[in-house]
C-alpha cells in the first residue's frame, strides 16, 4: 500500500527523552515480535510471557493480531498488499510504545520476512527481537482452535498462510520456540531467560 507523505507537519522533541523513561521504568524498552503459523501458539505464549513479565514488575503491553483488526487494522483485509499495511502499522505502533519505555509484546503471523525487518528497522539496535514460534503445519491444522484449516481446506477462506499464501519462516529469529518439545512454561522460561541474558530485565 502507497502512502502519501503528510506535508507541512514538524517533528517535535519531547523534553521527557526515552531513556529517562526507560531509567524511570528500571528496565529497557524492546519489541517481542512472535511470528508462526495460524494455530502456533503465539498469543498464549505471548499472553503467558506477559503476565511472567508483569509479576516481575516490568512495564509491559500486549499486541494481539485479532485484537488489532477489531479496531486500528479493521479496515484491512487478508491479501498480501493488506498483510503488509497491517504490519507497518503494527511496526509503527510499536515504536511508539518503545519510546514510552515499555516492554511490548506484538503476536501476529506476520509471513513476510521482508515485513518483519521493516519493523525492525524502525528500532534501535537490539530493541527489535524475533520471537519463531516454531510449530509444523501438520501440529496447527490437529489443534486449529478457531477452524480457520478446515475452512481454507475447503475454500471457505481465501489467502489463508501456510495453505494458499506464503510463510517466510524466520532464519535468524533471536529466539526460537520450538513448541512440540516444549512446554508452554519451559517457552515462557526461554523467552523471559533471553531478557535477563541481554540485560534487558534485572535478573532474579
Amino acid at each position: 500500500m502507497s502512502q502519501q507523505k503528510t506535508e507541512n507537519v514538524v517533528w517535535h522533541n519531547q523534553a521527557v527523552t526515552a531513556e529517562q523513561r526507560e531509567e524511570h521504568k528500571g528496565h529497557k524498552a524492546c519489541v517481542l515480535w512472535y511470528t508462526g503459523l495460524s494455530g502456533s501458539g503465539k498469543s498464549t505464549i505471548a499472553n503467558a510471557v506477559d503476565k511472567r513479565l508483569f509479576e516481575l514488575g516490568v512495564h509491559t503491553y500486549l499486541l494481539d493480531g485479532d485484537n488489532v483488526r477489531h479496531g486500528l487494522n479493521g479496515d484491512l483485509t487478508f491479501s498480501d498488499k493488506d498483510r503488509v499495511e497491517n504490519i507497518r502499522r503494527i511496526g509503527e505502533v510499536s515504536k511508539l510504545f518503545v519510546e514510552s519505555g515499555l516492554l511490548i509484546s506484538t503476536a501476529f503471523i506476520s509471513p513476510f520476512q521482508s515485513d518483519r525487518d521493516m519493523a525492525r528497522d524502525l528500532l534501535n539496535q537490539g530493541q527489535f527481537i524475533e520471537v519463531f514460534v516454531d510449530t509444523p503445519i501438520e501440529v496447527c491444522e490437529q489443534r486449529d482452535p478457531k477452524g480457520l484449516y478446515k475452512k481454507a481446506r475447503s475454500g471457505e477462506i481465501k489467502n489463508f498462510t501456510g495453505i494458499d499464501s506464503t510463510y517466510e519462516a524466520p532464519v535468524n529469529a533471536e529466539i526460537h520456540l520450538q513448541t512440540v518439545e516444549q512446554t508452554i512454561e519451559q517457552s515462557v522460561d526461554q523467552v523471559v531467560g533471553y531478557l535477563q541474558g541481554e540485560g534487558i530485565i534485572k535478573p532474579l
